[in-house]
């Protein structure tokens, strides 16, 4: 008979509470009136907090739990800070954008703390089944909060749409896992290590198992070829929803990739690393070109996702040269936390000229914002520059510390794509920045306490934290990888 373990516990202490917090406010909320749902997102950001607070608290801590299926490293705190606070500033998105819209009900909060819960266990993951049980746990959530616009046709599509192809793509993540089981006969990420080591040459079907779960990740971080449902996905769902889903499935989807593959498949990176470059610079190239013909910010923005997770690929082509896997692993965390502080704040400054109609999603909308609305539109125009990478903002620093780990591993074609691409993104980037200040228009705005909370002071850090970005990055390369 198996003991109980207080390791077992504390390794998921912060996971424990917010999934108990979650299920105990699905009851609260029956008791909070109509029209008075506000509480429950209080509630909810209160659950997520704590949870921050006991992650925070734990942090420096390293060890393992339920025989070493979940690990606590500074891998895993660094991520789990991330998305929680990607949690927070969903709420914070929705708080009256949802009320605004008629889609405010109680269950969107809990359903939402759910997701986060399976990015944070995704962030822990040990072993493949583990790995596994987040990804589901995060996407169902997330599939419900896609159509939670309904009965909105383009929301209920786009949760169809998502849950599908979804779907299609866990299928490809548990076949990999049982090619993988059928190779080394193991799941557990340190099992497989040694297995690996111990056959000598990897095997074929060891090597077809790792390619299904990149398949698999690949949807989930929106890498081509499997982005085709991200542009209807964030096009159709609520905007708040979009916004939390572009920053924390992202963040959750390169947790599990690196984790496993950094630290698993080792012995795979002579074959891996040509089709992960491959991947690399299509996702850049289609995301950026595509975005160019965008006229609808949220489809622009979702083109603009999917070049983001290309650059994030750069960094971990790089896992394949021992002397900057830490850089690389570095570089892609503080990237990713670069692009959710800028992302955020773009999607606030959508929210904020949305319509309930559906009118304000056009880029021409954005004409005379300016004018009109000068501080809205001047952090509007920080988030363009941060997202092409121009200086003042933190953009231009992220992908200076990618472009750096991916030449230092001789990556260098693959860092010219990076440029050139930067560079055509610039086009669709400014082209909002020109159409606000340039263009005649009266655009419509709504001023909301959260909203503009939101963007303020996402533009701010962006500018600020570029002229301090040593010690987030030292944070970033303090989250070291480890198995147990």
């Amino acid at each position: 008979m198996m003991q109980f373990d207080p390791n077992d516990l504390n390794s998921i202490l912060p996971l424990v509470v917010l999934l108990g917090w979650a299920c105990v406010l699905l009851l609260v909320d029956l008791f909070i009136p109509k029209g008075r749902k506000g509480w429950t997102a209080i509630l909810a950001a209160f659950g997520l907090a704590i949870s921050m607070g006991l992650t925070l608290g734990r942090a420096g801590q390293i060890g393992s739990g339920f025989r070493g299926m979940v690990v606590q490293d500074g891998f895993s705190t660094f991520l789990a800070v991330l998305i929680l606070g990607s949690g927070l500033l969903g709420i914070a998105l929705a708080y009256d954008y949802m009320r605004r819209m008629g889609w405010e009900r109680g269950e969107f909060y809990p359903i939402l703390m759910f997701s986060v819960s399976g990015m944070v266990l995704m962030a822990q993951a040990a072993d493949l089944i583990v790995v596994f049980l987040a990804l589901e746990l995060l996407s169902i959530p997330l599939y419900v909060l896609a159509a939670f616009g309904s009965p909105r046709p383009d929301s209920e599509e786009a949760g169809l749409k998502y849950f599908l192809l979804g779907a299609f793509a866990t299928g490809f993540v548990v076949y990999g896992i049982t090619l993988v089981y059928g190779a080394t006969g193991a799941t557990a990420l340190r099992e497989i290590v040694d297995a690996t080591f111990a056959m000598g040459t990897p095997s074929p079907l060891l090597l077809i198992g790792a390619a299904l779960i990149m398949v698999g990740f690949g949807f989930k971080v929106a890498a081509v070829p499997f982005h085709m449902w991200t542009p209807d996905v964030y096009q159709g769902a609520p905007t708040a929803v979009t916004a939390f889903m572009a920053v924390g499935a992202k963040a959750a989807g390169f947790a599990a990739l690196l984790r496993v593959f950094v630290l698993a498949f080792p012995l795979l990176q002579a074959d891996l690393v040509p089709v992960i470059w491959a991947l690399a610079a299509l996702t850049m190239l289609v995301g950026n070109v595509i975005a160019i013909a965008q006229t609808n910010i949220k489809r622009m923005l979702a083109y603009s996702s999917i070049a983001h997770a290309g650059y994030i690929l750069m960094a971990f082509v790089a896992f394949g040269d021992s002397a900057v896997r830490a850089d690389a692993v570095a570089s892609a965390l503080f990237y990713l936390l670069v692009y959710a502080i800028t992302s955020f704040g773009a999607w606030a400054v959508v929210i904020a000229l949305e319509k309930k109609d559906g009118r304000g999603l056009e880029i021409t909308d954005y004409a005379g914002l300016g004018r009109k609305r000068p501080a809205l539109a001047a952090a509007m125009t920080v988030f363009m520059l941060s997202l092409t990478g121009m200086p003042p903002t933190l953009g231009l620093i992220g992908k200076f510390y990618l472009f750096r780990a991916v030449i230092d591993a001789g990556q260098i074609w693959l860092a010219v794509i990076g440029v050139l691409t930067s560079l055509i993104s610039a086009y669709y980037y400014l082209r909002v920045v020109v159409t606000m200040y340039m263009r005649e228009g009266e655009p419509e705005t709504t001023r909301e306490p959260w909203l503009d909370l939101t963007w303020s002071l996402a533009a701010l850090a962006t500018v600020v934290l570029s002229f301090l970005p040593a010690a987030l990055f030292a944070w970033a390369s303090g989250a070291i990888l480890r198995l147990f």
